[in-house]
């Protein structure tokens, strides 16, 4: 299902182009994939398109308090992936309720664990529905690059 995310975010979603679900459906099943990843993919970038209505409204509650992993969390996203996120919120490029969303999507992917680059991409996703342009530069350059972000 991950790599049907990953090339319907740079084939489709970056360049804007939504089509409907049949034709969409369709031009997936030519290019080779799976229907049941297909029907996942579609279904996860949905999730996520509704998700982010519903928190809009939450971006502005930054809560004080920190975030714990509940235990089906943390067997799927592994220690460097919640250090990244944690990075990205620290450095300000994540707000709470989107951090959510990533932690949301991760756990909505098949893969088990997920990888760092699956997370990368997950948040790449997640901020480009939400027009974040200039994270979107910063997380692209996260994604390709060789240099892994410190905390300070």
């Amino acid at each position: 299902m991950f790599e049907v995310l990953v090339y319907l975010f740079e084939n489709y979603l970056e360049a804007d182009i939504r089509p409907d679900h049949l034709t969409l459906t369709r031009e997936l099943s030519a290019a080779g994939f799976d229907d049941d990843d297909i029907e996942r993919a579609v279904n996860w970038f949905s999730t996520l398109e509704d998700m982010t209505r519903e928190g809009e409204a939450a971006e502005n509650d930054v809560p004080t308090g920190m975030r714990l992993f509940a235990e089906a969390e943390t067997a799927k996203i592994n220690s460097e992936c919640r250090g990244f996120l944690l990075f990205l919120e620290q450095a300000g490029v994540m707000q709470p309720y989107q951090r959510e969303l990533v932690i949301d999507r991760a756990m909505a992917l098949s893969n088990n664990p997920v990888t760092l680059e699956e997370i990368k991409w997950t948040v790449l996703m997640t901020l480009w529905n939400q027009g974040k342009a200039n994270d979107y530069l910063f997380i692209a350059d996260a994604i390709f690059g060789d240099e892994q972000p410190t905390l300070h």
